[in-house]
């Protein structure tokens, strides 16, 4: 059986994430036994401390993101809020997940990559906010200035993939095809200080 290129890609992402975790986990372990001598007071091992944290949140993200979803896994309002606020703590953007109720995996993921690809307009950091439920997701970005690259967002509004992409923005041919195989439309909107995603 011919596996799809979405497959393919987050299998890809999958394996990355899991062979990351470990280490990043055992570096986190390593500070809560040296942490157990006496409080973490230097400004090396609070740093340390502070990155394994943010590594950690981020990989847990990216591995929803980019991971590969397995038939109807479900994941709780609370623990996709917690994932994504997590991931974004201390940086220039916020996320406020408010979607109601337990959602596919899938439908979490895309609502990811929708956050990432909101994230690369807010170039001054501002706040994205996810709502809607298991008929429809809304994924929108409010900040000071929002630039939305035309290569990327045009084709994102007739949900076709991207070309010329680079690393950084592979979220956006993600997107498109997980909100395809959701079954799902995909649509835009884009404002001066704001910018929507809907599927």
């Amino acid at each position: 059986m011919t596996q799809s290129p979405l497959t393919i890609a987050t299998l890809v992402g999958s394996r990355i994430c899991h062979d990351l975790i470990s280490p990043v986990g055992a570096i986190h372990n390593g500070i809560e036994l040296i942490s157990i001598a006496g409080p973490i007071d230097s400004p090396e091992l609070t740093l340390i401390a502070d990155s394994v944290t943010n590594a950690a949140s981020r990989i847990k993200f990216f591995r929803v993101a980019f991971g590969n979803t397995v038939g109807e896994q479900m994941v709780g309002a609370p623990e996709a809020a917690k994932t994504a606020a997590d991931a974004f703590a201390g940086g220039r953007s916020a996320v406020n997940w408010q979607a109601n109720g337990d959602l596919p995996r899938a439908e979490v993921q895309a609502a990811y990559l929708a956050v990432l690809c909101i994230e690369s307009a807010l170039h001054r950091g501002g706040t994205i906010t996810v709502t809607g439920d298991d008929h429809g997701i809304r994924v929108t970005g409010e900040g000071g200035r929002v630039a939305c690259e035309p290569e990327l967002w045009q084709p994102l509004a007739t949900g076709e993939v991207p070309e010329g992409l680079r690393p950084a923005h592979v979220q956006f041919a993600l997107l498109v095809m997980a909100v395809a195989e959701l079954g799902r439309t995909l649509s835009t909107a884009t404002r001066e200080t704001d910018v929507s995603i809907s599927f």
